[in-house]
């Protein structure tokens, strides 16, 4: 049956009056009768259509509901990892400072952030080396340039020697950024972690939102289920009306005929009464007048 965008709902009042029943003939309420019972099949046919239409929908609903709290489940487990990692991170960061403060610290007792560090040295000392292997110079310039090459060499050597007198300070050094690197790993998890995080956060916004239509279309559905239906209960109350004023008559019509043959039956006797009396009184008889006498219980 093909969908009906519009129904009217009457009531069964509404489809036939009170008048109507009591004057319309019987075979007009045949007819009705006929028309109220199809069409009542027709809109109970489509409120079963619609009700499983809005049972889908419902059921639909439903999925979209369980997908999103899976998705909601999912980012809150990812936060908490999230939460996690950054609480160690944060812890990691905080001692490898510590580690870079106590760092600088010793440098400063040893005097080694003062001036240029050994890199530096080193470059500056071959940078003058060589200018000398490849430049002609004065006798006074050379001097000057070996003077100031072996000032960096005595520099680099002064500061080479502090530093290899100090495995401490390696060894903070390097501990500090074993940490750091560590906290740089913990804070790449936190990274990735979020954006999951996210990601199963928007999924879960999208899956409520096609919820949210979904349980309008089925909202909507149900109005029309209850609009198709209440049309067909108004058509059923309908023909059980025309079926009752049909009993009725069947019945009126059923006294009458009893009331008929009741008459013939009287009218029977009363002919047979008379028919007799003339018998008793010697008047002849025809065979119909004696047909009767015997039908009648006289002979």
């Amino acid at each position: 049956m093909a969908e009906q965008t519009e129904i009217t709902v009457s009531s069964a009042d509404e489809l036939i009056t009170d008048e109507e029943l009591q004057n319309k003939s019987k075979g007009q309420l045949i007819k009705k009768a006929g028309q109220f019972r199809d069409r009542r099949n027709e809109l109970n046919q489509l409120a079963s259509t619609r009700a499983s239409k809005r049972d889908e929908l419902n059921a639909k609903t439903r999925e979209q509901v369980d997908e999103a709290q899976e998705h909601r489940e999912t980012r809150d487990t990812l936060n908490e990892r999230v939460q996690e990692h950054k609480s160690v991170r944060n812890e990691l960061n905080a001692k490898a400072n510590e580690l870079f403060e106590k760092v600088e610290e010793m440098k400063q007792d040893l005097e080694l952030d003062e001036g240029k560090d050994l890199e530096q040295l080193k470059e500056e000392i071959e940078e003058l080396e060589f200018k000398q292997q490849t430049e002609v110079l004065s006798a006074e310039d050379e001097r000057e340039l070996i003077e100031k090459i072996e000032e960096k060499r005595d520099e680099y050597q002064e500061k080479k020697e502090k530093l290899d007198q100090n495995k401490d300070l390696e060894e903070y050094v390097e501990k500090a950024e074993q940490v750091r690197a560590e906290a740089s790993k913990h804070h790449e998890k936190v990274t990735q972690l979020a954006d999951r995080a996210q990601k199963h956060h928007n999924k879960m916004i999208e899956a409520y939102r096609e919820a949210d239509d979904v349980r309008d279309d089925a909202d909507d559905m149900h109005d029309k289920f209850v609009e198709a239906q209440e049309a067909a209960d108004a058509h059923h109350e309908a023909f059980v009306q025309v079926q009752k004023r049909l009993r009725e008559l069947d019945k009126k019509e059923e006294e009458e005929r009893k009331d008929e043959r009741e008459k013939k039956r009287e009218k029977a006797r009363e002919e047979a009464e008379e028919i007799y009396e003339r018998f008793k009184e010697g008047e002849t008889l025809d065979t119909e007048d004696l047909r009767k006498l015997q039908k009648s219980g006289h002979l």
